[in-house]
C-alpha cells in the first residue's frame, strides 16, 4: 500500500504529553494518526511507513527495525512545560547593519501576476492548482543527521495534506518540527529580514522571513525562508542583515486554526519552517505573506543539497538513493558539523 501523509500528520493539533499513560482520548493525536499510518495493522512503523522524517534509528531504541507508539510518542518528551529563560546564554545579536537594496527589490502586491499571487499568497479565492503548478507537492527527500548530532526531527512533512483540518482542499507549506518551549530558532543561512508579522490571522502565527541572496547561498537565485510560530516577536528590523545560525527567536505554538481561525491553545511547540526560490530579487508583501516575484515553492530538505536542481517536479524523479540528504547543522556549542556549507537546520544540535 502507498503510504499516505494524509494518514499521518503526528500532534497536528494537540499539545503532547509524551510518557504519560493517561493520554485522552480526544487528544490523544499520536496515538489516531499512528494507527491509521500503520497500514498493515501490526502495531509498528517500519521505515517506509516513516517517510524520511528523520531519526529513525534514534528513535528506534529497541532496534527491531520499526517504530512502536512509545518510541514515537518520545519525539515530544518535556515539550509540555513552557517554562524558560530569554535570551539563552551565550546569545550575541548581530550589528545593525542594513541590506541598501531592501527598500527598492520590495513592489507593491498588486503589480504581482494573478497565478504568483495565488500560488503563494493561497487565499481562500485561489485554487490550491496555482501552488501546485510552482511546487507544492511531495518530493520524498528526508533528513540525515549527521552521526554524532541529536536534532529535532519532523513530524508534519512538506506538502502534506491538511484537507480534513481546514475547511477546502489544502497542502503544507513547509515542515513542521517540534521543540520544547523556548528552544532557539536559527537562520538556516546569511541573509536579510525581509518580513516580520505578529499573525493574529495566521496559521504560522509570530513569524519571521529572511531572503538570501546569491552572495549569501553560491546559488544562482534568491531563495526566501520563513520560521514561523514563534513565541515572541524577534528583536530584528526590516532590512538588518543576520548571520548563518544566528538565533532568531524561541519556539511557541503562535497562531490560529486552520477552520476556527482562533488561536491554537493546545497546538504543540514547534517550527513552521517554509522555503521559496526565485530568479529575481523582488518581492512583495501581500496579507502578512512575502511573496517572491516568480516565486517557485522549495521543500527545505532541497537547501542541503547544496546544488540544483531546486524545482519539484525534478526533486520528486530522483531515484530513492538520493532522497536522503545528508544536512548540516549547529551544534549548541555554536561549531559547525561542516564549516563550508551555505546552510544549516534550523536548530541547533547537540552532541552525542
Amino acid at each position: 500500500m502507498n503510504y499516505s501523509q494524509r494518514t499521518f500528520c503526528l500532534a497536528l493539533c494537540g499539545l503532547i504529553f509524551a510518557g504519560t499513560t493517561e493520554i485522552s482520548q480526544a487528544k490523544d493525536r499520536v496515538g489516531g494518526d499512528f494507527a491509521r499510518a500503520d497500514s498493515n495493522g501490526d502495531g509498528k512503523l517500519n521505515q517506509d511507513e516513516w517517510r524520511r522524517r528523520g531519526n529513525f534509528a534514534r528513535l528506534d531504541t529497541d532496534k527491531d527495525g520499526y517504530l512502536n507508539l512509545q518510541e514515537v510518542r518520545a519525539i515530544y518528551q518535556g515539550h509540555s512545560e513552557r517554562s524558560y529563560d530569554w535570551p539563552p546564554g551565550g546569545f550575541r545579536q548581530s550589528q545593525s547593519i542594513r541590506d541598501p537594496d531592501i527598500e527598492s527589490d520590495l513592489i507593491d502586491s498588486d503589480d504581482l501576476e494573478r497565478e504568483t499571487k495565488c500560488a503563494i499568497g493561497r487565499s481562500r479565492r485561489c485554487s490550491p492548482e496555482a501552488s501546485i503548478k510552482r511546487g507544492l507537492f511531495e518530493t520524498g527527500l528526508g533528513p540525515v543527521f549527521p552521526e554524532d548530532s541529536v536534532c529535532p526531527g519532523i513530524d508534519d512533512g512538506f506538502a502534506l495534506d491538511y484537507s480534513f483540518k481546514r475547511s477546502r482542499e489544502a497542502y503544507h507549506g513547509g515542515i513542521d518540527l517540534p521543540a520544547r518551549w523556548g528552544t532557539p530558532m536559527i537562520a538556516a543561512a546569511a541573509g536579510t529580514v525581509v518580513g516580520l508579522f505578529r499573525g493574529e490571522r495566521s496559521a504560522r502565527g509570530i513569524e519571521i522571513v529572511l531572503r538570501h541572496s546569491p552572495t549569501d547561498t553560491g546559488l544562482d537565485f534568491w531563495v526566501y525562508t520563513g520560521y514561523g510560530h514563534l513565541d515572541r516577536m524577534p528583536d530584528l528590523e526590516i532590512g538588518q542583515r543576520v548571520r548563518r545560525g544566528e538565533i532568531i527567536g524561541p519556539t511557541g505554538n503562535s497562531g490560529v486554526s486552520g477552520k476556527g481561525r482562533k488561536q491554537v491553545s493546545l497546538r504543540r511547540p514547534a517550527i513552521h519552517f517554509s522555503t521559496f526560490f526565485s530568479d529575481t530579487a523582488k518581492y512583495a508583501i501581500r496579507r502578512d505573506i512575502v511573496i517572491p516575484v516568480n516565486g517557485q515553492w522549495l521543500d527545505p530538505i532541497a537547501l542541503y543539497r547544496g546544488k540544483i536542481p531546486f524545482d519539484s517536479d525534478t526533486l520528486k524523479n530522483l531515484p530513492d538513493s538520493q532522497k536522503d540528504i545528508p544536512v548540516s547543522v549547529l551544534f549548541e556549542d555554536r561549531k559547525s558539523s561542516d564549516i563550508s556549507a551555505r546552510f544549516v537546520w534550523p536548530y541547533m544540535c547537540k552532541r552525542r
